[in-house]
């Protein structure tokens, strides 16, 4: 068998590999999410990002068009991954359905307290911001939460159709009632740096449904 000598290595700097547009954009997708969840909009600065996503200065127009752009993506990008952890907990069928609920209370307060309750909710946080936001994040944001609303009203038809909620409960109406309850204890639990408003607004919630 003949063996083929490898060509021998030429001296210098190793060629540049062209970078992964993928892998940036979804980097700063990252770090801005990360940013927003503990800042808010206004607050955050394209360096910030830039710099938390080690990613060059003046890149991130090649990227996004512009700030606006930016948050409305980071939006979607939460949202969506928000739905999927909200999944994960109410469509759990190896529990009853008002503890997969309790299951996700308790996963979002672990969260909050990995970060040291700096972190919040996206969409929470651009929502009390909302007045000096594009109006377009307005109906983007909204929709997010009735999304939201959606998944838990689903969940909360299942108790009821199992015996856990009273028959003449309007589960659409509880659903908008706790997540316009959470937003709040998540925004008190940032102020605190403790997970006790979680945990009172999920006993006040739970005995609402008794």
């Amino acid at each position: 068998m003949q063996m083929v000598n490898p060509q021998p290595r030429k001296r210098g700097r190793p060629p540049k590999q062209a970078p992964d547009h993928g892998d940036t954009r979804e980097s700063l997708l990252r770090a801005g999410v990360a940013t927003l969840t503990r800042k808010g909009f206004v607050a955050t600065g394209l360096d910030e990002i830039l710099a938390l996503a080690n990613v060059p200065k003046g890149s991130f127009y090649h990227y996004f068009a512009s700030k606006e752009a930016f948050g409305a993506e980071a939006i979607a990008r939460y949202g969506a991954y928000f739905a999927a952890k909200l999944d994960r907990h109410l469509l759990d069928e190896r529990l009853a359905p008002l503890d997969r609920l309790r299951g996700f209370i308790a996963n979002a307060e672990a969260g909050m307290r990995r970060y040291e309750f700096r972190r919040g909710c996206l969409v929470g946080n651009l929502g009390q911001e909302m007045s000096a936001l594009p109006e377009a994040y307005r109906s983007q944001l909204d929709a997010v939460f009735m999304d939201w609303e959606a998944r838990l009203a689903a969940c909360l038809r299942l108790a009821q159709a199992r015996g856990e909620i009273g028959s003449g409960r309007d589960c659409a109406r509880l659903a908008h009632f706790f997540w316009i309850g959470w937003e709040g204890a998540v925004l008190r639990a940032k102020l605190r740096r403790s997970g006790e408003p979680l945990r009172i607004f999920a006993e006040g919630f739970f005995a609402l449904l008794a």
